[in-house]
């Protein structure tokens, strides 16, 4: 029995007008996320062409048929251009706009020369084609949901290959000038593709830009809004497991940030923050983790590299903070950096690694600011047992530590000579002597 195409176009214009409907009012609600305005205004064209079809179904008239492929084409020139924008942040709107106005006036002039079969199949290739494309942009940004992004891009296929088997189907039974609408075996498979397609292309569509939005919400909640770098709720999600040997967590501090706050205000304290967490992103590798974890405290996890790395990345960081400005509303503003280092040792967590760091950088902070301290790690379970080896995370054979770095046994200063020594008595650095906060203001300048 064939199928009531009546019934099912009727169908498909009554799913695609809601769907629309839908779109446009979740647009409106926060009117930022342009690919579902892009939707709704493709849905709007797919109905009205939807609508001048039916009118050929019980009695052909050329210039309806004519008209429904006009609006045809731009809707599903619509659909793709908010796909792309939707996959890439990009609508595409020159392929798009290319591909809909030749179409068209392929088709239009097909139509007028009487030759109505070559403008239908012109306009279903292309349609296919505009799928197709859709398809495209969905199969190459399956990363970010890769079930739901390939599925789609599987119905917009499957869409695309119904299109095309329509002007086949009138192709290979040469039907270049139709006195009746088309009525084949393609045409039956093409409506029933349309409203499984378009039902279940809307429901993923739906759903993917929910997930987007649910994921955007969870990626906020793991960032510190005035930085962009993790916050210290995302560096501590995760189970306590110990981090590898050659791994190391890196402690670094603005010196005197609340005097900064008091003397040039809480602005030029933004200002300054993000500065140094640009400074922080320009030196952290791939695999290594950047974090805000309060007020003016930022914390490095540097995978793998070993001390020496640790050190050399530490160092450049608080050089290029001392040589740096930031502009400020009251002028260029000049600061310094502290920061503590602690290395793995195979059995301490980030979070024994942060208290050992954040204890290194007490003793830069206590011993002049502006400089860069490395805590010890303990070998055995009591690290103020007198002769404990590896009390102290010393560079490896043939290198040495940078211009600036001081060694610090947990809890013991440097001694009245500048020495840190380690428990069995060894010399193990120098400390140089403290640098003042210089900071350069419009109106003067002062040491902290």
């Amino acid at each position: 029995m064939p199928l009531d195409q009546f019934s099912l176009f009727v169908a498909i214009g009554f799913s695609g007008a809601s769907l629309g409907f839908t779109l446009f009012l979740m647009w409106s609600v926060g009117r930022s996320e342009n690919h579902l305005l892009i939707w709704s205004a493709a849905l709007g064209s797919l109905v009205a062409g939807v609508v001048a079809f039916i009118g050929v179904i019980d009695k052909y008239d050329s210039r309806l048929l004519l008209a429904s492929f006009v609006l045809l084409i731009p809707g599903f020139a619509f659909l793709y251009a908010g796909s792309a924008r939707f996959c890439s942040r990009r609508s595409n709107w020159i392929v798009a706009c290319a591909v809909t106005t030749g179409a068209v006036v392929a088709t239009s002039a097909a139509f007028v020369s009487g030759y109505s079969g070559t403008g239908t199949i012109i306009a279903n290739v292309a349609i296919g084609l505009l799928l197709a494309l859709a398809g495209h942009q969905y199969w190459t940004a399956r990363a970010e949901f890769p079930l739901l992004m390939a599925a789609n891009a599987a119905l917009y296929g499957l869409a695309a290959v119904s299109f095309v088997a329509c002007g086949y189907a009138l192709l290979a039974e040469g039907q270049f000038i139709l006195d009746a609408r088309p009525a084949n075996w393609a045409e039956d498979i093409n409506s029933i593709m349309v409203i499984v397609g378009l039902t279940g292309i809307g429901t993923l569509s739906l759903t993917l830009h929910q997930a987007r939005i649910a994921s955007r919400h969870r990626s906020e909640a793991r960032l510190d809004a005035l930085t962009g770098l993790l916050n210290r709720r995302a560096l501590f999600d995760g189970p306590a497991v110990p981090l590898p040997i050659g791994n190391a967590v890196v402690v670094m501090d603005v010196d005197h940030f609340k005097r900064i706050n008091d003397r040039f205000g809480h602005d030029s304290g933004d200002r300054t923050l993000k500065a140094f967490a640009s400074v922080i992103l320009a030196h952290v590798r791939p695999g290594d983790l950047a974090a805000r974890i309060g007020g003016e405290e930022f914390c490095i996890v540097l995978s793998g590299g070993g001390a020496r790395a640790s050190m050399t990345i530490a160092e450049s960081i608080r050089v290029q903070i001392e040589a740096s400005a930031v502009a400020t509303p009251s002028g260029p503003l000049r600061m310094t950096v502290s920061a503590g280092i602690a290395h793995a040792n195979g059995l301490d967590t980030l979070q024994s690694l942060l208290i050992l760091a954040d204890e290194a950088l007490y003793e830069a902070k206590a011993s002049g600011r502006n400089r860069v301290r490395v805590a010890g790690q303990a070998a055995a379970s009591d690290p103020n047992k007198v002769g404990a080896a590896a009390t102290i995370a010393a560079p490896p054979p043939g290198e040495e530590f940078p211009d600036g770095v001081v060694m610090a046994v947990r809890g013991r200063p440097p001694d009245a000579s500048g020495r840190v020594v380690d428990l069995t008595g060894h010399r193990v650095a120098t400390a140089a002597a403290p640098r003042k906060l210089s900071t350069t203001a419009r109106g003067g300048a002062g040491d902290y």
